[in-house]
């Protein structure tokens, strides 16, 4: 790769993202895994959940690839998607309206100011009702769906949300036998009233809780409209304290469309150097 690097430091609602303008090359394919772990490292380098490669793309605005923090591919990242949209659209990639790939399909997004509204991919893989036993014996009611990754829905009293283990028993969940190979995502939710809901998330590849995840507030605010906990849409407030507004279709909550909006910020505009990488 060739240095220095221009990147801008985002954030979505507390989830923070390295995002590079990728269309002349300046990372390589087989490059990517590597650079993202070394870049998200925290304290160490820029640090970040994850790094999004803004690409060329022969039909729709660009695409993307993007990186989980441990240097794993990630499908989709909802507030990744509202990241790279705004961008897009402040460097001129791409106008307000604007469509990008991913590997887990197209993505329609709209900005208006700091504020991006996204379509997610439609989810899959619907299962309302799990039991999952774990490890210390203890036993979680859940519910599993796909809303671009995969997530499991655990609801917890609201008095325990703020007191959950997340770290430890998002692990066992994220890597429980049940959800082997791909893994899990681990959202842990209280609701708080019929259009409004607490969350928190262990996210698989950054492999710890982070402060918001857009496609885990989406699976919640989908999966508490199934067990007509909440009617959309629905506001879901993430770790961070930042809302995130869920619409989805009532009349087939398992499969229609979803899209979610929320502020996306420019954090600020640097450049990437061999020290970057090679700090520690």
């Amino acid at each position: 790769m060739n240095f220095p690097i221009p990147f801008a430091k985002m954030s979505g609602a507390g989830n923070d993202f390295i995002l590079i303008d990728n269309r002349s090359g300046l990372v390589r394919e087989e490059e990517m895994p590597s650079l993202a772990t070394l870049v998200c490292r925290r304290r160490l380098s820029v640090g970040a959940d994850g790094i999004v490669f803004i690409q060329e793309d022969g039909e729709l605005d660009f695409a993307w690839r993007f990186f989980n923090a441990d240097g794993s591919v990630a499908e989709m990242c909802g507030n990744a998607a509202r990241c790279a949209a705004r961008l897009a659209f402040l460097d001129g990639i791409a106008g307000k309206e604007l469509v990008f790939r991913t590997l887990a399909g197209p993505i329609h997004a709209a900005v208006e100011g700091a504020m991006v509204k996204v379509q997610l991919t439609k989810p899959h893989g619907l299962e309302p009702s799990l039991s999952l036993q774990m490890e210390n014996g203890r036993e979680f009611q859940a519910g599993f769906v796909n809303t671009g990754v995969p997530h499991t829905i655990i609801p917890v009293p609201g008095e325990d949300l703020a007191g959950m283990d997340v770290i430890q028993t998002g692990r066992q969940i994220r890597f429980h036998p049940r959800f082997s190979p791909a893994g899990t995502n681990a959202d842990f939710i209280s609701v708080r009233d019929s259009h409004s809901l607490d969350i928190r998330t262990y996210e698989r590849g950054v492999e710890d809780e982070t402060l918001a995840c857009a496609t885990g507030a989406a699976a919640a605010a989908l999966m508490t409209t199934v067990w007509k906990l909440t009617s959309p849409p629905v506001t879901v407030v993430t770790r961070s304290g930042a809302p995130l507004l869920i619409h989805v279709d009532p009349s087939d909550p398992g499969r229609g469309d979803i899209f979610m909006e929320g502020i996306a910020s420019l954090v600020y505009r640097g450049q990437l150097t061999d020290e970057t990488i090679g700090g520690g």
